[in-house]
């Protein structure tokens, strides 16, 4: 009986339709951001974007650009979340030492990095172009 509860607790968002369906989907996307609040390397980057983001609107001189400044900004906390849940994933999967595990974060950990670099250019070039020349 328990395991049929389960199940039907599992499947039960894919039988939702329409509004109700929407509804509870950001729920859990709510309860995501919740989770990655848990964690300090998404605990900063939320706090740099409550700079960073503002600061987009001020520097970009036009849609294009700010665009630009805010959604590299806003890469780099999606990326971080999407590193967590592998990382979450893989513990779950069990504390001893695997190759693939280590693989699967050190390559999360690297499309973070990416997208740090990323960031960082996009507004370093911003920046330059405002106040370097």
């Amino acid at each position: 009986m328990q395991k049929k509860e389960l199940k039907e607790s599992v499947t039960a968002q894919k039988n939702r339709r329409g509004f109700n369906r929407v509804l509870h989907a950001f729920g859990y996307s709510i309860a995501g951001l919740k989770a990655g609040w848990y964690e300090t390397a998404f605990r900063q980057e939320a706090l740099a974007s409550c700079v960073l983001l503002p600061a987009s609107f001020w520097l970009g001189r036009s849609w294009v650009e700010t665009v630009l400044l805010a959604g590299t900004v806003l890469l780099v906390m999606i990326v971080e979340l999407l590193n967590t849940g592998i990382e979450t994933a893989i513990d779950r999967i069990g504390p001893e030492w695997h190759d693939l595990s280590k693989r699967a974060k050190d390559m999360g950990s690297a499309a973070v990095l990416l997208s740090l670099l990323l960031c960082g250019a996009t507004w370093g070039m911003a920046l330059y172009q405002r106040f370097g020349q």
